[in-house]
Formats: C-alpha cells, sequence, structure tokens
C-alpha cells in the first residue's frame, strides 16, 4: 500500500493523473479502469490539458467503467456514458468504440452482466482501476453488506448512496435506485488499483477501509489486500490516517 499525500483537491488531481499517465505512456494500449463522480473529474480535466500539449496519447488506449444506472440510456444526461463522454472522451483521441460500459437500458439483467465480466476477460484485464470511497465505503456501487460480491451485478442502492448522487440531478429529477456494478473481484484482479479521496467529510470512512479489518461492511477495506494498492488523498481526507 502507497499512500499519496495531497496539499488540496487540485494537488491530488494532479497526484492521481500522473500515475494514469505513467501507465498510458509505458503501455499506450493499456486497458484504463474508470470511475465517475466528483471526484475523478479534476484527474480526467488534467489528462484532456496534457493531451492537448502532446503529452498524452489515448488512441490506442481502452476503457471499462465500473458501473452505469439501471433504467436510463446513454444519451441521458445523468447516465455514466454521458458523463464519460462530457468529461474525458469527446476531448481526446479516444476510439470510442474501444470504450465500455455496462447498458442500462439492458432488458436481461443477468446477462447484461455476463457480457461485462466477458468484455473485461476479453480486454486482458484491467490495468490500472481508479476509484472513488463512498461516504458509507462502497466502491463503485459495491455497498456494504453480508460478504463481497465477485463479477459484476445489478444492486440495490443504500438510501445514503441515492441522498449523496442527487446532487448531480436536477430538482424534480429521480435518482436511479438500481444500477450495475464491476463487482469487488473484476476491481480486484486489476493490476494497479489507484483510490482517490478529496475532502474532510471522507476522512473517517478512509481511515476505517485502511486502517480498520477487511470486512464487507466496509467493501473498500478489502483493497488492503491488492499487491499494489495507491491512495491518493488531499490533506483534509487524510487527517486521521
Amino acid at each position: 500500500m502507497r499512500i499519496y499525500r495531497a496539499a488540496d483537491y487540485e494537488d491530488m488531481s494532479r497526484k492521481a493523473a500522473n500515475i494514469l499517465s505513467a501507465q498510458i505512456i509505458l503501455k499506450p494500449d493499456s486497458v484504463l479502469g474508470l470511475a465517475t463522480g466528483s471526484t475523478p473529474i479534476g484527474i480526467y480535466r488534467q489528462l484532456i490539458d496534457w493531451y492537448h500539449k502532446g503529452d498524452l496519447d489515448f488512441k490506442e488506449v481502452r476503457t471499462v467503467n465500473l458501473d452505469e444506472y439501471k433504467g436510463i440510456s446513454s444519451g441521458n444526461q445523468q447516465s455514466y456514458h454521458y458523463f464519460m463522454k462530457e468529461n474525458l472522451f469527446r476531448h481526446v483521441n479516444i476510439d470510442q468504440s474501444n470504450t465500455y460500459l455496462p447498458d442500462g437500458l439492458a432488458k436481461d439483467s443477468e446477462k447484461e452482466c455476463s457480457r461485462f465480466n466477458e468484455v473485461i476477460e476479453q480486454l486482458g484485464g484491467i490495468d490500472i482501476q481508479l476509484l472513488g470511497l463512498g461516504h458509507n465505503g462502497h466502491i463503485g456501487f459495491n455497498e456494504p453488506g453480508d460478504s463481497f460480491e465477485k463479477g459484476t451485478h445489478c444492486v440495490t442502492l443504500t438510501q445514503s448512496t441515492i441522498e449523496a448522487n442527487s446532487r448531480l440531478f436536477k430538482e424534480g429529477e429521480e435518482v436511479p435506485r438500481e444500477a450495475y456494478t464491476m463487482g469487488i473481484q473484476s476491481i480486484m484482479m486489476a493490476r494497479k488499483i489507484v483510490l482517490v479521496v478529496s475532502g474532510r467529510e471522507k476522512a473517517e470512512i478512509l481511515k476505517s477501509a485502511i486502517n480498520g479489518p477487511v470486512t464487507p461492511l466496509v467493501p473498500a477495506s478489502i483493497l488492503q489486500m491488492h499487491s499494489d494498492f495507491n491512495i491518493v488523498a488531499d490533506k483534509e481526507a487524510a487527517a486521521l490516517l
């Protein structure tokens, strides 16, 4: 486990972007596992900046995303398909046929989960997986529970996760109650993991995830067992470490 302490959100974003950019430079056809939400936006902004300066080339990069809401289309502004296009894909020279996310409108949930697992396998696995940390310790949408989920699965989101995500929706829009998420097994099979954490409100759960026991009640705690686990946290988030 490596902990990179950052002064603030911008510094955290640069440090994490450095790790991702090194992966792309060393292996131009890398498979990147990507995350959504407010935390990685600064990372994507930094990668875009370096691309425009000629320091990065995304033409051979393949990506798989952690999750997608169930029941909304890829064109919906609240979908993670849309998020990735707006925050990264349309700003760089990535071949969008090499970007993979679960299909939120798939009629057969089990079949869609199997399909996404096969996508990851056919790509040869994930070289580097970017993760954020939920207030309840979830990674992806792997919520606290009785066991660590294995592969991609469909989950019912907890009320705390729904409330946390509601800020991303316009007033009056209903936050989806279900989502497809990459499973813990898929995440743990990534060759390198980068967990990014920002803000004082995440300090307690980061402490539990890193210093506490490995338990499915804190899904992120399993990351302690990974052989190449990297944490990039700003000063506020790392305050209790």
